[in-house]
């Protein structure tokens, strides 16, 4: 196994931003999830098929293990960006480009945080508008949403590090 640099990275304003962004989404998640719990009838729709109709149920409480995961994941993430060495990287990681890839790999962490915290908190508006009758929506559409906004931009990170060996 090869040793790699033990480095630690001074956060750029980025960095600082994506973050607070990320624990603004998980806030927010919480908030409105506390907010709209007593609106919700006592069984709610917990998946949905293609077209956007419900296909499973479950109590309201399922409701609120959204921001329970969403919650650990966050800090999970955020503990390993404390440790960019242990990485898989596309690039032998060197001396000269540790610095370099370390930055760019727990920005795409900070990023991917950024967005679970987005798309939780979009899960659980869907859940409580689809429970109290008040908006429909396409499935379709929003796995699209869903997997187009975790895939493109972790993407455009690995481009990054592949081209920057």
């Amino acid at each position: 196994m090869e040793t790699r640099p033990k480095l630690i990275l001074e956060l750029e304003i980025t960095d600082k931003l994506i973050d607070m962004a990320s624990w603004l989404g998980l806030a927010f998640l919480w908030v409105f999830t506390i907010t709209v719990y007593s609106d919700l009838p006592e069984i709610i729709p917990t998946h949905f098929d293609l077209s956007g109709q419900p296909n499973d149920y479950g109590s309201k409480m399922a409701i609120m293990f959204l921001p329970v995961i969403a919650t650990l994941i966050l800090i999970g993430l955020t503990v390993l960006n404390f440790y960019p060495h242990i990485f898989n990287y596309p690039a032998k990681i060197t001396a000269d480009n540790a610095a370099w890839q370390y930055r760019n790999a727990t920005r795409m962490i900070r990023t991917l945080k950024m967005i679970i915290a987005f798309v939780f908190s979009l899960v659980v508006f869907l859940m409580y508008t689809s429970a109290s009758g008040k908006l429909g929506f396409n499935s379709y559409w929003f796995m699209t949403l869903v997997l187009g906004s975790i895939i493109l931009p972790l993407g455009y990170f690995v481009l990054r590090a592949v081209r920057r060996r």
